[in-house]
């Protein structure tokens, strides 16, 4: 141990300024995360550098169609800047919801109807309503989010059943916390490994951009292995390397595509995944049957919220509008779009 000490300590205080200098890399879930966004990175550079290095008539024809190439290379450059603007895009945290509505409460207050405060003594203060009357220990009042968020739900609803035990924050319907970034997400819809963040009400709709363009890279990717394969015999160690990077791409394009058609049903029924998997864990869901969809506008609206960026709250949707979702379609209804 004495003998690797000498070279174990100036790589401890190359270690620690290294990590003092770049604090990304002192947090463990933040390290994490920056490997797997730069292993992501690395495959994508892995399949298109293979083709430029090996496969010559690839480089013939991208100078013979320089269109082919440029909108190849337009799509993959796309693709990169779409997963590192959904990446560092906020998912909609409540304590930002929280600022902007105290903030604007603040800006839009009557000043003539404030409470004063006079200190009398050291030890006590009374406050002094413009109304007049005073009060030494007044309850304390709702604040306007707290206001807000019980407008979204039934009326009696206690504002302590609706509190965070970690944030200490009223969560509106749809939300909840993620104990990755240790914060409460509007519209949560689950924790993305390889972004870094969570998927929310703010970033769903750049986060489907993000796996639908991915999707047509891995297709247009996939062709063009396919065809390298199907050209003039290669050596055994570039059909080896070829074949092993195509079963790669075939899984992957597996994947992306299915989560494509998974967040597209999404969207268009205004669910998120963990109101669909954890349905029943839900309490203000449990009761509804599982064919409803209570936050569901039609498909319509539904796009044109995600699509435009309609950040407003849903609230919970009374029994009359429950009633009138769970009827069964009819021909008139498919004739009406009562879907849209």
């Amino acid at each position: 141990m004495g003998v690797c000490c000498p070279f174990l300590q100036p790589w401890d205080r190359a270690r620690d300024q290294c990590l003092l200098n770049l604090p990304c890399l002192s947090d463990p879930v933040r390290r994490s995360s920056l490997l797997l966004k730069l292993a992501l990175v690395a495959l994508h550079l892995v399949f298109i550098g293979f083709l430029f290095l090996f496969d010559a008539e690839f480089i013939e024809k991208t100078k013979r169609d320089p269109w082919y190439m440029g909108c190849y290379i337009l799509l993959f450059s796309a693709t990169l800047l779409q997963y590192f603007v959904t990446s560092g895009s906020s998912p909609g945290y409540v304590v930002d919801a929280m600022r902007d509505v105290c903030e604007a409460s603040a800006m839009y207050r009557n000043p003539s109807t404030t409470s004063i405060q006079h200190a009398s003594r050291k030890s006590e203060s009374v406050v002094v309503n413009v109304e007049g009357g005073s009060a030494s220990c007044p309850r304390r009042p709702p604040t306007p989010w707290g206001k807000l968020v019980l407008d979204l739900y039934p009326p009696g609803t206690s504002i302590r059943n609706l509190t965070c035990g970690y944030c200490h924050v009223e969560q509106p319907p749809r939300t909840k916390h993620c104990h990755d970034c240790d914060r409460c997400v509007l519209q949560f819809d689950h924790h993305c490994v390889w972004l870094g963040t969570c998927i929310g009400q703010k970033n769903h709709s750049k986060f489907w951009w993000y796996i639908c363009e991915e999707t047509t890279l891995c297709i247009w990717t996939l062709i063009m292995y396919v065809d390298y394969l199907s050209n003039v015999a290669k050596p055994w160690w570039k059909n080896a390397i070829i074949r092993l990077l195509l079963v790669i791409l075939a899984i992957s394009l597996i994947f992306v595509l299915l989560l494509l058609i998974f967040h597209s049903y999404l969207i268009l029924t205004n669910q998120s995944t963990y109101e669909l998997v954890r349905r029943r864990r839900i309490p203000y869901m449990r009761n509804i049957p599982g064919r409803v969809h209570p936050f569901s506008r039609g498909i319509r609206r539904n796009l044109y919220n995600v699509c435009c960026g309609n950040y407003n709250l849903d609230s919970l949707p009374t029994a009359f509008e429950l009633e009138d979702r769970s009827r069964p379609y009819t021909c008139i209804d498919m004739l009406k779009c009562r879907c849209c």
